[in-house]
């Protein structure tokens, strides 16, 4: 049974969400500031992070800061905020995905199966028996840890979210062909995910800024007019 850590100051939603997903069989633990929810972070490890932005003392972007340094759980932003601005800071800071108040409980549990169906995927592949016997995907200078869910380029192991090691995972995986946005929203984020084409190329541009030498002149992340993105590797 997943365990999801709520954090959410306001008493009625927290009590609200933490049914919906105990009704849907998950375990929930609860924390109401940003001080507690990476106390219980730390104790708990859960599988995944619902992280209200709007929080009293350290607010959810600085929470999501101090966790993802610390560990690699899916991390959910809840905000009141329709910005462009605070959505891309979310990714920026380590965030996988945001949802934007008001929401419906339906809209919102499916994120949360849609990330850990992806996390369940990507630890069943990586003990799939015809990638028992070599655990890294090797391409150049750049190498992917199957193992430990790690990459490293030059020997140098990268800062990338769960988001985007299972972007890149994909892309790599499909070497060589063009993956449109729609597919790689489809495979990548969940077939049940609401958001848009932009998300893609948001991760993607955040991959590249990490895995190429020069972010402005892809050549590992190739932009396909009118078909999506190309892994060369």
């Amino acid at each position: 049974m997943a365990t999801i850590l709520v954090v959410e100051d306001d008493t009625s939603l927290r009590e609200v969400i933490e049914y919906n997903l105990s009704k849907n069989g998950y375990q929930t633990k609860t924390a109401a500031d940003g001080i507690s929810a990476i106390e219980e972070a730390r104790k708990i490890k859960p599988d995944l992070i619902l992280l209200d932005v709007n929080l009293p003392g350290v607010d959810g972007f600085e929470v999501c800061r101090i966790i993802r340094k610390e560990m690699a759980v899916p991390i959910l932003l809840v905000t009141a905020r329709d910005d462009e601005i605070d959505r891309v800071i979310g990714l920026e800071i380590g965030a996988d995905d945001y949802i934007t108040k008001p929401f419906s409980m339906r809209e919102l549990v499916a994120r949360v199966k849609a990330h850990l169906r992806r996390e369940k995927l990507l630890a069943e592949y990586a003990q799939t028996p015809e990638k028992a016997a070599s655990q890294k995907m090797v391409f150049n200078n750049l190498v992917i840890d199957l193992d430990r869910h790690e990459v490293f380029v030059n020997s140098t192991l990268l800062a990338l979210k769960p988001q985007e090691y299972a972007l890149l995972l994909y892309l790599a995986e499909h070497q060589g062909r063009a993956v449109s946005r729609e597919k790689l929203l489809e495979e990548v984020w969940g077939w049940d995910y609401t958001g848009n084409s932009r998300t893609v190329d948001v991760h993607i541009s955040w991959l590249r800024e990490k895995i190429e030498k020069d972010a402005g002149n892809p050549q590992r992340i190739i932009t396909v007019r009118g078909a999506g993105y190309l892994f060369e590797g």
